[in-house]
């Protein structure tokens, strides 16, 4: 049935995710009277925080870490600071852990972190220092759907790099295991095998905005991010109304809707009054691996054998370049490594406001086949402890999420695939079917606003930012 009174509105927005509030937030902006529905009871999408483990101790439910959100061309447009959001940036942005007790560094500085990369160290400065330099001029190439870039030479030099495998421009960019190892760790956000093409480009985005922004962490948990978003909305005369799920296109009677949603729900919501040739387009859109994720409640800090990792809000767990490479490509064999490549966060070193005094926090995932019911808990502590001896002795609780579980908790997590489907080059720009205008599908006025949009995963908005941009230009 239609949502009563629904009618009223020029737009609707289904889904509370950093996608769908950006997309509420631009169309409000641009005068339209916009109502936001969110299926669950609170909003937040990805951005959601909790008690997960014990009572005072707040966990980030699924994204905890924002150099995109810090970072992002929109979001820094709006005065999220007047509405509760804090940045809280650790002393590093992230810390890679070795066998031998040290550590390579993500710093602020270009020249302190190659300094951690011995015998690489200028090389690394040959590669980030014109990045970073030209950040300002690459971001809105690289958050935006496919276009002729609007500064085509810096777009060039980067992408003759971008394009690349991790793995094979690691290994003939650097010559010593903790370069190599650090830009692995960068590298395997991609959450595909670094032998592929184009993963490079996660690599070295991730590694210029450790330079540009650092990697911060929201003061009080991601939900700090969404109360912001949904503050800001709300001032725009947005109105949201959660627990309304929505199951068909024939509730929404606004002229114009966006779906902060991922192919198989736009299939289940709008999928019958599509054209086959799109259903089928959209039924092909593939989602790669899941994750399978813990929070920890502790006793103390992480005994870490390297003490420069006290110094880094995340830790990146897994050795050397062939072994991180390694795990990754076991993953998508179907099979769970043995030593999985783990990304951990240790938030309450820096915000206080994460647990009781003297007590701490920790957040963390691997990489698992897509849909995987495996509990990992054992293989993730097994490599904290490798790095950190004693680390099992810290636990005072645990909570932890198999990709089914997950995704139950946000249906964008098909499978736990956190991505919104696979990043790969065949994907990447044409999200989620190739269409002049990505966001768009062949019913007029509706829109697709998610990650699995053009520029993909990530807390950015820019997602939502584009999709109303295209939107808009269709309504004047």
């Amino acid at each position: 049935m239609p949502i009563q009174n629904a009618e009223k509105y020029d737009a609707t927005i289904v889904g509370s995710g950093p996608n769908g509030l950006a997309a509420g937030i631009k169309l409000a902006q641009a005068g339209l009277s916009v109502i936001l529905y969110e299926a669950k009871n609170t909003i937040g999408g990805g951005m959601r925080s909790a008690e997960l483990t014990l009572p005072g101790y707040i966990h980030d439910v699924c994204s905890a870490v924002h150099p995109l959100a810090m970072g992002s061309p929109f979001f820094r447009t709006l005065p999220l600071n007047q509405y509760g959001l804090e940045w809280v940036h650790p002393t590093v942005s992230m810390a890679h852990p070795f066998d031998d007790g040290s550590a390579a560094i993500l710093e602020h500085s270009i020249v302190k972190t190659s300094q951690t990369l011995d015998l690489d160290a200028l090389a690394y400065q040959k590669l980030m220092e014109p990045i970073v330099s030209n950040w300002n001029l690459l971001e809105t190439d690289l958050l935006a759907p496919l276009h002729f870039p609007k500064h085509p030479l810096a777009m060039v030099r980067f992408g003759l790099d971008a394009i690349r495998s991790a793995q094979g421009f690691a290994t003939s960019m650097f010559k010593g295991k903790k370069a190599r190892g650090f830009f692995a760790g960068l590298a395997a956000h991609s959450t595909m095998p670094l032998d592929w093409t184009l993963t490079a480009a996660f690599g070295l985005v991730l590694g210029a905005l450790g330079h540009v922004n650092d990697w911060p962490l929201p003061c009080g948990g991601s939900q700090k991010i969404a109360d912001a978003l949904a503050s800001y909305f709300l001032s725009l005369g947005g109105k949201i109304e959660t627990g309304v799920n929505i199951e068909s296109l024939n509730q929404l009677s606004s002229s114009t809707r966006l779906l902060d949603v991922t192919p198989r729900q736009l299939l289940q919501i709008a999928g019958d009054r599509f054209p086959l040739r799109y259903q089928e387009r959209l039924k092909g859109y593939r989602y790669g691996p899941g994750v399978f994720k813990i929070d920890w409640a502790l006793n103390s800090p992480i005994p870490w054998k390297a003490k420069e990792c006290l110094k880094a809000g995340t830790v990146h767990i897994g050795g050397t370049l062939e072994e991180i490479a390694r795990s990754e490509q076991e993953v998508w064999q179907n099979i769970h490594p043995d030593k999985p490549f783990v990304l951990l966060a240790q938030q309450s070193l820096f915000d206080p406001t994460r647990a009781p005094e003297g007590k701490h926090t920790a957040w963390a995932y691997c990489h698992v086949p897509h849909g995987s019911t495996v509990d990992m808990t054992q293989k993730i502590e097994a490599q904290i402890e490798r790095f950190a001896p004693g680390f099992k002795d810290c636990i005072l609780a645990r909570s932890a999420l198999s990709t089914l579980e997950l995704e139950k908790y946000n249906p964008n997590y098909v499978g736990g695939d956190i991505s919104g489907g696979v990043q790969n080059i065949f994907q990447f720009f044409t999200r989620p079917v190739a269409r002049l205008v990505p966001y768009s599908t062949p019913i007029k006025g509706v829109y697709l606003c998610s990650s699995s949009t053009p520029p993909g995963g990530g807390v950015h908005g820019m997602c939502g930012y584009h999709a109303a941009k295209a939107a808009l230009k269709t309504r004047f």
